[in-house]
């Protein structure tokens, strides 16, 4: 049982219906949630309205006034991802351990119509409360498949024609001049260290975001992967939303 925290993960959690929400605990007198409570309702979760400081032991202090008692995040399998044939973007992520860092990476990937997130099973951060609120409860909408050597997955993913294309800051070409139209998987680094010497072996290309100088040499990993998720998206003929 997770027990998820603040107002978008729990309404993103309600509303993509991939996993079970037991109930919806609200503090009392909280305002504008009322389309939180519709969608509860919408799905038949219970919602109950509890003091905040019952809240304030399960969702910390961020919690915005609602806690969502829920299933554990329901991992895909690799097989669920799109074939090569169907170009897709793909999100792979070497070791991450900042939920903070991983969240902000789901919430660019859900924007920029990412396929699917493959994560290390082991050494990493995975899909936590913390994460799913960080993420704003993008997600929840999200394919994440955990695998247990990400190195050998890569290999496969490469034997079906999809390009892996690593970031690191001693790659000679820059990020916007690879062609990440096809089929692709970005990957991203750990904090620290960067990418695993046989990650980084394993990729196809290595890219790096171009810099000024100065005494800051390299990007926070979400920020770095954002901005390659994001000129992907370009390259693939993004287009502005319409209301």
């Amino acid at each position: 049982m997770d027990h998820l925290y603040g107002r978008n993960s729990v309404f993103e959690a309600l509303r993509a219906a991939r996993r079970p929400v037991q109930r919806v605990l609200v503090a009392r007198g909280a305002h504008g949630i009322e389309d939180l409570v519709a969608e509860a309702r919408l799905r038949r979760v219970p919602v109950d309205s509890v003091d905040r400081y019952r809240l304030d032991r399960l969702g910390g202090a961020h919690h915005q006034g609602v806690v969502a008692e829920a299933a554990a995040f329901p991992y895909a399998h690799l097989d669920s991802l799109p074939p090569a044939g169907d170009s897709p973007l793909l999100l792979v992520l070497d070791s991450l351990q900042d939920p903070q860092n991983f969240g902000t990476l789901l919430r660019t990937a859900q924007a920029t119509g990412v396929d699917g997130v493959l994560i290390p099973e082991h050494r990493a951060v995975g899909v936590t409360p913390a994460v799913s609120n960080a993420s704003a409860g993008a997600v929840e909408h999200l394919r994440i498949v955990r695998v247990t050597n990400l190195a050998r997955t890569l290999q496969q993913l490469k034997a079906t024609g999809v390009w892996t294309f690593g970031l690191a800051v001693d790659a000679e070409q820059a990020y916007w001049a690879a062609d990440l139209s096809g089929p692709i998987a970005i990957v991203v680094g750990s904090e620290g260290s960067g990418l695993s010497r046989l990650v980084r072996e394993t990729c196809d290309i290595l890219v790096a975001i171009p810099m000024a100088g100065g005494s800051v040499q390299s990007l926070n990993a979400s920020v770095a992967g954002s901005l390659v998720l994001y000129e992907g998206f370009r390259q693939r003929g993004a287009t502005l939303r319409q209301p």
